[in-house]
């Protein structure tokens, strides 16, 4: 499996319905082995109040919810933004092993940006990174959101 451009697609999609609640909009799907979308979550710390609620975090714990385990395996990340530290966190406690991303966070970003929490070879799983996925189009999503704020 590995259209991850089709999948992205998804992913912006999702994201914008975030602007609706005023959350800076960053979606992620966790899809199985074959592509098929498993759990999908958007940023949602102004919705909840909650500042966990990034993307990421919502759909590993959807996803975790809907199979029933907190081993995810046989799963890929597909999120518009790179992950932060904390979301890099949460992918390796949840043993995915791909994450596809569109554009970097040179500010946050904890997957080659920043830091590179995923592929540090001090921690016992590493992950497949895959990167500048729709990279221009997630990237001007973000500018927007960010430009009608100022």
């Amino acid at each position: 499996m590995n259209d991850w451009v089709g999948l992205m697609e998804k992913a912006l999609a999702e994201a914008r319905l975030a602007l609706a609640t005023g959350d800076v909009p960053v979606a992620a799907l966790l899809v199985d082995a074959a592509g098929s979308v498993i759990a999908v979550g958007r940023n949602e710390r102004e919705l909840t109040h909650d500042p966990t609620a990034h993307a990421e975090v919502l759909a590993i714990r959807a996803a975790a919810e809907a199979l029933g385990t907190w081993h995810l395996e046989d799963t890929t990340l597909v999120v518009t933004l790179e992950p932060c530290t904390m979301c890099a966190g949460a992918i390796l406690q949840a043993r995915i092993p791909r994450v596809v991303f569109g554009a970097w966070d040179e500010k946050a970003g904890a997957v080659g940006s920043v830091h590179d929490v995923l592929r540090d070879r001090r921690l016992p799983h590493r992950v497949e990174v895959v990167a500048g996925v729709r990279a221009e189009e997630s990237a001007e999503l973000l500018k927007g959101f960010f430009e009608a704020r100022r």
